[in-house]
């Protein structure tokens, strides 16, 4: 019974070893699968064939991810294609896959030149931070790093200067309604100060309307004339239209006269044209 059981356990074992070597068989044939995909795409690039080469890295990332040389190099291809945004997908792809330090530095370093072409400096500054942190020797990340801080330095301070322009625009903008709101609040009470002020000008000291008092002199005006002379009877006039009617007979009779003195004169005109 005991070397029956041994025997099992030795099958066992047996088979998974198998199939552990099996895997690790087709794993091996994977990579290299994958890296002869990046050497024809590679060899595709130096023939300016770009997409054939991009054909033939992904097929290299497809059979084994972890050569990051796979998705390494198609990053670089679309960065020199202008495609950034899938460049920056590929570098961030190799950076994961990485193993060593010079394919992290690499890949980081990389990382952060798609980030400059997007003008996003301050993100490029923490990619070559990274890069320099699995090589600190590299002098051309470093350089890399100086112009993207420079870079977000500017930045930061032309994105302060705009935050200062809006809320200057704001605060201006706010005055304008404070101001609008405040003619609003002022504009009937200044209408009712100027009618209040209107109705005293129609009123004297006493208080009352002007229009009125002017109005009672007038009417004590004339009866007191009335009563300083006689009425008139019916049928007869008054002692004023007789005036006004004789000032008026001698009035007519004057521009008669004038009349007949300017007919004089024109009569003793002297001709210069004969009549026929």
């Amino acid at each position: 019974m005991k070397l029956y059981i041994t025997y099992i356990f030795m099958l066992i074992s047996g088979l998974s070893f198998a199939q552990d070597k099996d895997k690790e068989r087709e794993r091996q044939l994977a990579l290299e699968s994958a890296k002869n995909y990046v050497y024809e795409g590679n060899e595709l690039i130096d023939a300016d064939n770009y997409i054939n080469a991009e054909m033939e890295y992904r097929k290299a990332i497809s059979q084994a991810p972890s050569v990051v040389a796979g998705s390494y190099n198609l990053g670089n291809t679309y960065y020199d294609k202008g495609n950034y945004e899938e460049a920056l997908y590929r570098h961030t792809e190799a950076a994961k896959n990485a193993t060593s330090k010079i394919e992290k530095h690499n890949a980081y370093h990389n990382i952060g030149n798609v980030l400059m072409k997007e003008e996003l400096c301050k993100e490029a500054v923490e990619a070559y931070k990274n890069a320099l942190r699995n090589d600190p020797n590299d002098d051309e990340t470093r350089y890399n790093l100086a112009i993207a801080k420079e870079c977000a330095a500017q930045q930061k301070q032309e994105q302060d200067k705009e935050e200062e322009n809006k809320d200057e625009d704001k605060e201006n903008e706010d005055k304008k309604e404070d101001k609008k709101e405040d003619k609003k609040k002022e504009d009937p009470k200044d209408k009712g100060d100027q009618d209040k002020k209107d109705g005293e000008d129609q009123k004297d000291e006493d208080g009352k309307p002007k229009d009125e008092k002017d109005q009672g002199k007038g009417d004590k005006k004339e009866d007191k004339r009335q009563e300083g002379q006689p009425k008139p009877q019916p049928g007869q006039l008054s002692p004023q239209q007789i005036k006004n009617l004789l000032e008026a007979m001698n009035n007519q009779e004057q521009k008669v006269q004038e009349k007949m003195n300017a007919e004089k004169q024109k009569g003793a005109k002297i001709k210069t044209e004969k009549d026929w």
